[in-house]
């Protein structure tokens, strides 16, 4: 289904059926490869922010149009964005020491699509997460999260703050888990490295803190979606389970592995997880109730314990 087969709002004002020039960060990543997937098979074109000529060979291959560089490029990123009928920002950093650059370097990034999408509808879209939540809640769509100093992303802020000077940015929000076939940086693979380390899969407790999930696929097609049916200053949710208990995570990545699977206790948390120990022990249902309704988007692919027990998972 491309884009324009909704009957709602279009973007940049479209006709119906044309095609769109979508701006994508991140394109060669484990989300942003997906949507990219998605809008070429649509026939929509698709320019990927990539950081090296090798990625941008490979982005090139399947259909995309490589712009090498990185969040820190503002000219070049204002110009692409201003060439573009919709941004998708699903870049992010991996070096959590420099956490706070890697927030400031964002903000100017999407203060830089701000400017070239200054006076149109076009959509902004902006990539959240769901962490942690207290517990007995649930994490839903209206929920504006205070964002915590040790980990000052500040993508979320900024995209409504985009939204309140009046451009169409939204945020989609991704779950701890997005999982999926060949799944290599996630939580996943990290609880299943340390399980290889400590030869045993292990859960805190009873293990019923609950983890939102969602395939890799299914998350994509939020993003696609949203680029048709969001709206200004909203938050979508890419959950397409509202919280499995932890417990049956660990138990399949135990059988996966043919390692035993077993609780430990809070005090052995730490030394067990490592500097996932807060997530390994902690609670995070997220609702995507609202996201459902408004973006008419329903998941198709397996749920996270059956996706981590198929062979082929992950190599």
């Amino acid at each position: 289904m491309s884009v324009y087969d909704t009957g709602l709002h279009i973007p940049s004002g479209k006709p119906k059926g044309l095609i769109m020039r979508i701006f994508l960060t991140g394109a060669n990543g484990w989300i942003g490869s997906a949507i990219a997937r998605d809008l070429l098979a649509d026939g929509h074109q698709v320019v990927g922010l990539v950081r090296s000529e090798d990625k941008g060979r490979a982005f090139a291959a399947a259909g995309g149009t490589p712009l090498i560089g990185s969040l820190g490029d503002f000219d070049r990123i204002r110009d692409a964005a201003g060439n573009a009928d919709g941004v998708v920002h699903t870049a992010f950093g991996l070096d959590l020491t420099k956490v706070k650059e890697m927030a400031k370097e964002e903000r100017h990034m999407l203060d830089a699509v701000g400017e070239a999408f200054a006076g149109t509808d076009r959509p902004i879209i902006v990539t959240g997460g769901v962490l942690l939540t207290p517990p007995g809640e649930v994490f839903r769509e209206d929920a504006r999260p205070p964002i915590p100093p040790e980990f000052p992303r500040a993508s979320e802020q900024s995209a409504f703050a985009l939204a309140d000077r009046g451009l169409r940015a939204m945020v989609v929000r991704n779950p701890r888990s997005v999982h999926g076939q060949g799944e290599t940086h996630g939580f996943v693979p990290m609880l299943a490295a340390i399980a290889r380390e400590k030869g045993v899969s292990a859960w805190v407790g009873e293990g019923d803190n609950l983890w939102p999930a969602v395939h890799r696929l299914d998350c994509a097609r939020v993003y696609v979606l949203a680029l048709a049916r969001g709206r200004c200053g909203e938050a979508y949710h890419a959950i397409a389970e509202q919280g499995v208990p932890f417990r049956l995570i660990a138990q399949a990545i135990g059988r996966q592995l043919g390692l035993p699977s077993r609780s430990i206790t809070a005090g052995e948390a730490e030394a067990h997880f490592g500097g996932i120990a807060m997530f390994a022990a902690g609670n995070g249902p997220a609702s995507s109730e609202r996201t459902r309704e408004v973006l008419g988007w329903a998941p198709r692919e397996p749920g996270i314990v059956a996706d981590i027990e198929r062979p082929d998972y992950s190599a």
